[in-house]
């Protein structure tokens, strides 16, 4: 594999490290819950997008105000903009507006459970830049796909194969943005860097929206509004940015271990809050993608 294109790692402080996590593993693990309360008035792409574009520039416009942030993290250059719209597009556009499209048939809890392919396909994406996988890697995505096999033959997924269609769009699209972002195309440094690409990924989003004609219903019902408020404030503003400090500044078993948590949170809370049901068999294939998930994690850190 060619280092020279990889940027370092450089280390993360604890104190930052901690906080990212969590963000990472329980934040994240209840936007699930509220993405699906906000397509009560939202349309996906639509509420995706004006998610990020909100959250991106108030996120651009601290690092403008504040006096060290504006010293610290420069300006994108040309070059950055351009990786933040090709990570965006993928992270974003086809990441997040998909699972959000996936939401409208399918329960969030098992959604997420879908989205714990992701460390499997961060794997598979490496092989193209050279990176060999280990033993316990290769089981866990074996694992994992069988895992995930079973979770579509399952009544939710078969009875909505286009929301099945989204899923794979989505996880594909978000584990190689994943990749590419810490390889060759590198965001700019800090806040700036993690602004810009919500910047970059709202726009697209809400082009896709635009194409498609969607049209969020008015007046917004109120709980839909707090799920967005939740979804910019706490989905974007301190869990994404966190996922991408992660990225960034660990490795990236570390930064993809949110995988274990978040279809747990998520399951929790949709059959607790949402009525959504989940078969016996379901239950039992999402504890087989957490197995291999596990064993990726256990590869990467061996």
């Amino acid at each position: 594999m060619n280092t020279s294109t990889i940027p370092s790692l450089r280390p993360a402080r604890s104190s930052l490290l901690v906080p990212a996590l969590l963000a990472c593993y329980l934040v994240w693990g209840s936007t699930y819950l509220a993405i699906r309360f906000a397509l009560v008035s939202l349309p996906p792409f639509f509420q995706m997008g004006t998610r990020f574009l909100v959250a991106g520039a108030l996120l651009m416009a601290w690092t403008r105000w504040h006096p060290g942030l504006r010293q610290a993290a420069a300006w994108p250059n040309r070059r950055q903009w351009r990786n933040a719209l090709l990570v965006g597009a993928l992270m974003l556009g086809g990441g997040m507006g998909l699972t959000a499209s996936a939401e409208a048939h399918v329960g969030s809890g098992l959604i997420a459970t879908f989205i714990a392919v992701v460390p499997m396909l961060v794997c598979a994406w490496g092989l193209l830049f050279g990176q060999r996988p280990s033993h316990l890697e290769l089981l866990g995505m074996v694992v994992g796909l069988m895992g995930v096999l079973a979770l579509v033959r399952g009544a939710s997924f078969s009875a909505s194969p286009a929301s099945l269609a989204c899923m794979v769009g989505a996880t594909l699209a978000w584990s190689l943005g994943s990749v590419l972002s810490t390889t060759r195309f590198p965001l700019a440094d800090g806040p700036t860097g993690f602004a810009s690409e919500m910047l970059c990924g709202g726009a697209v989003l809400m082009l896709i929206s635009l194409a498609l004609g969607e049209q969020p219903a008015w007046p917004v019902d109120p709980r839909a509004a707090a799920a967005w408020l939740y979804l910019v404030v706490f989905g974007s503003l301190v869990a994404f940015s966190a996922y991408l400090y992660l990225l960034r500044h660990a490795s990236p078993a570390l930064a993809t271990s949110y995988a274990f948590v978040n279809p747990l949170i998520a399951l929790f809370l949709g059959t607790a809050f949402a009525g959504e049901t989940v078969s016996g068999a379901e239950w039992g294939a999402c504890g087989v993608i957490l197995t291999g998930v596990l064993l990726i994690f256990r590869g990467k850190t061996a």
